[in-house]
Parts: structure tokens; C-alpha cells; sequence
């Protein structure tokens, strides 16, 4: 399903999650990138859900910006992190591309 694993993403999740259930480890929350887009395996219950979600957000914007996404932008209190010396997050390709950039497989 992805071309490239983050297993940072899982462990946070995991992480978080066995605060509340001891039998969290064996969960398989996961993400990873396929293209240009990231893909984020959530738990099933809502709360975990939410918990596992405010712990990868802060992250998200700078992942996205780094595999060449839409820029996203975050409200209320969460902050982002995005390293203020890097040339993420600049577009580096015209708009009429977006759309059309495929990662090289049959659809």
C-alpha cells in the first residue's frame, strides 16, 4: 500500500496509546507515504483515535510539506512544527501539475 514506511508515527501512537490499554503494542497503527500523499493508520476506538491524532498532528504539516503536498495550514492551538531555514513547503512545481503527477503505477 505505501512506498515508504514511517515508523516514528506508529511508535508515537503505540506510545500513547498504552497509557490507557495495556494491550496497545499489539495495535498496528502505522503510517506511511505513497507519492505524494501520507497515509496514517488510525486505532478503531473515537478516543483513541483523538488521543493518537493530537499526538502525530504537530508533525503532519511539515511531513506534507516535505513529500511535496498541499500546504496545510492548522488552527486553534496546535502548533506545527516547520524548521524555519529549509525550503519546504515552497512550491517547486507549477499548479497545473498537481493534479497530474502520478508516482509511476497503473490506477
Amino acid at each position: 500500500m505505501v512506498d515508504k514506511l514511517l515508523p516514528g508515527f506508529g511508535e508515537l501512537m503505540r506510545q500513547v496509546s498504552l497509557r490507557a490499554v495495556p494491550t496497545a503494542i499489539l495495535s498496528r497503527q502505522t503510517a506511511g507515504t505513497r507519492c505524494n500523499s501520507l497515509i496514517i493508520n488510525l486505532p478503531g476506538k473515537p478516543t483513541a483515535i483523538g488521543e493518537c491524532l493530537d499526538a502525530v498532528l504537530p508533525a503532519i504539516p511539515y511531513y506534507i510539506d516535505l513529500i511535496d503536498g498541499p500546504r496545510l495550514e492548522l488552527l486553534g492551538d496546535v502548533i506545527a512544527f516547520r524548521p524555519t531555514n529549509t525550503t519546504a513547503g515552497r512550491c517547486r512545481r507549477s499548479a497545473a501539475t498537481v493534479h497530474t503527477k502520478t508516482c509511476g503505477r497503473d490506477r
